[in-house]
């Protein structure tokens, strides 16, 4: 195909397509920027959109080529894509600079940005502080590394707020994020298949801080802490009581657990339909953020009371015989099993029958091994590293390994008595599997339903 006909100095290319190098194509040819796309597959998802939406634009199917690479002053690289690819990283030594659907995003806004990141609870988050704004009547646009791509949202028109989802891979190429309001909630490991250590993981996460006006971070967790100038209005959110007036907390009096800030107690726990330490953790951060957005208070409490919870994360799905089944196949990392296993342990009568296994993403899951020995009774185990999971936990708890998820949802239900629950959190990856954490989640989810017959 011969190349975009408006001239210009700059020479951009789109590495990798699919969803959001799609979305930045659309968006570079309506605002008339010439660029490329290069992809590795030959025939990648969203090519024939592209061929149909931007004609004459060129496309490379073929593997990254560093000399094609090193021609860009500019690469928009996909956040599936490593940045240490050696094309790419001969790129950038050549004076390419990189960024991504989020820099090219705020590039365009002028609306306050709320940044969420962290290893788990990102769209619990990012899902309630949206809420939060819409009951307050703010014109809200909630999207990034949930929902719609971020270039997708300017066509809804004119926001007054944006609430992003971002992860670590799209925070590596944002450089102008400036966010009214941004957070990392807790950084456990994940994604070590990318990443050389937890520091270089938990580096990319605070990228998230840069520039911003407010930020929150979690007392439970010191790598959640920013290092920003004085000047920043900084709030804080933890399980114990909070040190500040204005930070928020957890305070249990006459049997009650509220949600507090500072001294002002603002919900018992038990008006929130979402359950669980993680999840009063979630509902006290979105709290920070939007008050650092400027939202009332009164819309952000209604809010809580109303949030059922996202599908596949800790969601409550049947309670059979005494026994409490719940699906949280979005735990694919051990901190979201550990969070899942801590949240529900506290104050179960029974134990826990936990479900886990699939692409462990070089994780040596010995984070589980303490959670496990303190509420878990037995472990069945399933996947690619199941083998792994099984010799991390199985000085601690009884593991077996099953086949697949329907000879997971029997054994569980054979070993369950009443009072337990049947916890699915894999710490792992479903690709091994599945065709990803939705689908890993509906079949638990019909399997389980299957009991019921």
């Amino acid at each position: 195909m011969s190349g975009h006909l408006i001239s210009s100095d700059r020479q951009r290319i789109v590495v990798g397509l699919g969803k959001t190098g799609l979305a930045c194509a659309r968006w570079l040819y309506r605002a008339g920027t010439p660029f490329r796309v290069v992809d590795t597959r030959a025939n990648p998802p969203g090519l024939d959109e592209l061929q149909r939406e931007c004609p004459g634009v060129e496309v490379v199917c073929s593997p990254l080529d560093a000399e094609l690479l090193s021609t860009a002053d500019e690469l928009i690289v996909s956040p599936g894509l490593s940045l240490k690819e050696p094309a790419i990283a001969a790129a950038i030594e050549a004076g390419a600079k990189v960024v991504g659907d989020i820099e090219l995003f705020c590039r365009e806004v002028t609306a306050p940005i709320v940044a969420i990141t962290g290893s788990n609870g990102k769209s619990t988050v990012t899902t309630l502080v949206g809420l939060m704004a819409e009951k307050a009547g703010v014109r809200v646009g909630v999207g990034g590394n949930i929902g719609l791509p971020v270039l997708e949202m300017l066509e809804q028109g004119e926001k007054d707020l944006y609430v992003l989802e971002l992860s670590s891979f799209q925070l590596e190429t944002t450089h102008s994020l400036r966010a009214k309001a941004a957070t990392v909630l807790n950084v456990t490991p994940d994604h070590m298949d990318r990443y050389a250590s937890l520091v270089e993981y938990h580096q990319a996460k605070h990228r998230i801080y840069r520039g911003c006006e407010g930020a929150v971070y979690n007392r439970d967790d010191a790598r959640t802490t920013p290092l920003i100038p004085e000047a920043v209005n900084v709030l804080s959110f933890g399980t114990g009581r909070p040190p500040g007036l204005k930070d928020f907390g957890l305070l249990t009096e006459d049997g009650e657990t509220w949600l507090v800030q500072g001294l002002e107690k603002l919900l018992p726990v038990s008006e929130m339909k979402i359950r669980g330490q993680h999840n009063y953790a979630n509902a006290m951060a979105a709290l920070a953020l939007g008050s650092l957005a400027g939202l009332p208070m009164m819309a952000m409490l209604d809010a809580l009371r109303e949030f059922p919870g996202l599908a596949h994360r800790c969601e409550w799905v049947a309670d059979i015989n005494g026994v409490g089944w719940f699906n949280d196949s979005k735990a694919t990392n051990e901190g979201a099993t550990v969070a899942a296993i801590e949240g529900l342990g506290i104050g179960l009568t029974g134990k826990i029958i936990l479900i886990a296994g699939g692409d462990g993403k070089g994780a040596d899951f010995t984070e589980l091994k303490p959670s496990v020995q303190r509420y878990v009774k037995d472990v069945l185990v399933m996947g690619v590293d199941g083998p792994r999971l099984a010799e991390a936990v199985g000085s601690v708890a009884p593991v077996q390994r099953v086949v697949d998820m329907a000879d997971a949802v029997a054994k569980a239900k054979a070993l369950a008595t009443e009072g337990d629950i049947v916890l699915l959190a894999p710490a792992c990856a479903s690709f091994d599997m599945f065709d990803g954490f939705e689908h890993r989640g509906a079949v638990f989810r019909e399997q389980v339903e299957a009991l019921h017959g």
